[in-house]
């Protein structure tokens, strides 16, 4: 294969890597979110039902983190991505087909296992593809799926639910799941694993032939701490900031929710950005001011009384939202090879699922000790922040 096939197949895996993480995660979480409401009206549930919906999606993505990495390591990307996204598709339309609470639960785990198993290999494989002076501009592209569907979901859910009726949800999930099914088709018949061997110089991805034992490696542990202070921080936030804004600053909740579909839509080119950056500037320092630029929106959000501030603070979030994740895939690519990468980035994830999970649960605690201010957003954050960047630092 030359060079010009070589770059060709791998702009397809880029391509087909945004389509995988917009079915997985931007159709499957924000799709959720924008569904939710006509759901919990259509099936009866009550608030603590609704939870466990997305409690049921958490844990599925978490159980399968690992396991992933492991399958694709051992199987290929490719094979397990189609397989996955074949699930996600499939759970998709049973939610819609089963329109009960247990029908439901069933359908968000398999979704979120299912995602778990496309999203993290698909990140990956770009690893194979794309050496270490391209890696982060390629998983920056690629992480840009989750604003892409943040916006189809904002745009096309109102549409269909206004269509549908009392049965709109159950047509948003059909047609969720026919769009992650095609994905997958087109995952099936044109994702591939690695470009032919010489494609990539052998020290491109040298790191492979003499990286350490990979769960026993202090490296590893690093880029998870700061994958962890990334999930608890930036989930408070994502939680409890359209809230800030009703509560504490008197907004609608229809201003309160266009501020944060605008920060979800500028955010898409956050990754793009940063995965340039810690390719010509490193990883390290692009990690550091990442996380120095979210401390300090995070920071504002807390001491702000005004709307000034919460838009400077969304405005910094957008610039940096979707950035740690593709500086912290290509990152597992340059430390632990190609062959590894899905295996390593497994490990991190599910740390950053932990993460995730404990950071909106924390934060309701610290907001429910001090009624008479809610703004756990300074306290957790800013301890994330100095966690993040002593990390990063000592990842020389």
């Amino acid at each position: 294969m030359n060079d010009n096939q070589t770059r060709g197949r791998a702009l397809v895996v880029l391509v087909l890597a945004v389509l995988v993480v917009f079915a997985s995660l931007g159709l499957g979480r924000f799709g959720f979110t924008m569904v939710l409401p006509a759901m919990q009206k259509g099936l009866g549930l009550t608030n603590t039902q609704s939870g466990q919906l997305q409690s049921w999606n958490s844990l599925g993505y978490l159980l399968l983190a690992v396991g992933s990495g492991i399958l694709a390591t051992r199987y290929g990307p490719s094979v397990v991505i189609t397989c996955a996204l074949g699930v996600v598709g499939l759970a998709m339309l049973a939610t819609g087909a089963f329109p009960t609470f247990t029908g439901a639960c069933v359908g968000r785990f398999f979704s979120g296992a299912g995602g778990a198993a496309a999203n993290i290999p698909a990140m990956a494989l770009l690893c194979a593809w794309f050496t270490g002076k391209r890696r982060g501009l390629a998983a920056g592209c690629a992480v840009g799926g989750s604003s892409l569907g943040l916006a189809a979901t904002g745009a096309a859910v109102p549409w269909l639910l206004q269509r549908g009726g009392a049965e709109g949800w159950q047509h948003c999930w059909y047609a969720f799941g026919v769009v992650t099914l095609v994905i997958c088709a087109l995952c099936a018949a044109f994702l591939r694993d690695r470009p032919a061997p010489a494609a990539i110089p052998a020290s491109a991805d040298a790191s492979a032939s003499r990286k350490p034992v990979m769960l026993r490696s202090t490296v590893l542990w690093r880029i998870a701490t700061a994958y962890f202070a990334f999930g608890f921080s930036y989930s408070i936030f994502a939680t409890f900031f359209v809230n800030h804004l009703k509560r504490d600053i008197g907004l609608s909740i229809a201003q309160a929710g266009t501020i944060w579909t605008r920060i979800g839509l500028a955010s898409v080119i956050s990754g793009f950005v940063w995965g340039a950056f810690s390719d010509r500037w490193g990883r390290r320092l692009a990690l550091v001011v990442i996380y120095l630029c979210q401390g300090s929106a995070f920071l504002i959000v807390g001491l702000s009384h005004g709307l000034g501030g919460a838009l400077f603070a969304g405005f910094l979030f957008a610039c940096t939202a979707w950035s740690i994740p593709a500086v912290i895939s290509a990152l597992c690519g340059d430390v632990f090879g190609a062959k590894m990468a899905p295996a390593a980035l497994g490990v991190v994830t599910v740390v950053f699922g932990v993460g995730q999970v404990l950071g909106p649960a924390v934060g309701g605690i610290v907001a429910d000790s001090d009624p008479a201010k809610e703004y756990e957003e300074s306290m957790n954050k800013a301890r994330a922040l100095s966690e993040s960047v002593r990390s990063a630092e000592q990842e020389a």
